[in-house]
């Protein structure tokens, strides 16, 4: 167990080397942990409450009223909900963020099953599969059908080339012909970028594609 009381209350006594909103809300939070650790009551320990303080005087310095502030939350929220948080992901990666990377595979198997609808393919005629790999990258969520390999990987072709797509001859066919590239912001218009998938790699529009896009 580790704590220092003194430390804090002299960081709270003088606060000027905690000029940020980060800075001043880490001071805090290990306060209140030391407060914790030391079996102290936090919401009356004058250090906690002083460095509390500290840090709604510096969120009060921001010019902006709590109309703007409130609107622009709502404003993101807005935003966030118009865009997949797949985009999202894929721009800040998930390696080392379990929760991250596990919700790049739950959305990226939906982002492909999506693509399989797309491109008419029955749910019996391909594979939807995803491998998780190791800590440090991404891993890879792969649709393969009997004429089309699509693998979604973050990192290893950068930004604008996460999604790799080919044709294939079978779904043992892992080799198939030369590989193409997208971004996964293609991916999650999958109407459209079906339309591509089958331009470029010839493929015939089925029935159930072709109703799609003259929905």
């Amino acid at each position: 167990m580790s704590y220092d009381l003194v430390f804090r209350h002299q960081q709270a006594l003088d606060p000027s080397a905690l000029p940020t909103l980060a800075t001043a809300l880490f001071a805090l939070n290990a306060a209140i942990e030391d407060c914790r650790n030391a079996g102290r009551p936090q919401d009356s320990d004058p250090a906690v409450i002083l460095l509390a303080r500290h840090l709604g005087a510096i969120a009060s310095e921001i010019e902006d009223s709590d109309v703007e502030l409130r609107r622009a939350c709502i404003d993101a929220i807005a935003n966030i909900r118009r865009k997949p948080a797949l985009i999202a992901l894929a721009h800040k990666g998930v390696a080392y963020d379990e929760p991250a990377k596990k919700l790049f595979h739950s959305d990226g198997r939906k982002a492909l099953r999506a693509l399989a609808d797309a491109l008419g393919l029955a749910e019996d005629s391909y594979d939807l599969r995803s491998n998780r790999a190791g800590i440090a990258v991404s891993g890879e969520v792969t649709l393969h059908g009997a004429s089309i390999y699509v693998q979604l990987s973050l990192g290893v072709m950068g930004r604008g080339r996460e999604v790799l797509f080919r044709k294939v001859t079978g779904r043992r066919d892992y080799v198939g012909d030369r590989n193409h590239w997208a971004s996964v912001e293609e991916l999650v218009q999958p109407v459209r970028f079906a339309a591509r998938i089958r331009r470029e790699l010839h493929l015939p529009q089925s029935d159930a594609a072709a109703t799609l896009l003259v929905a």
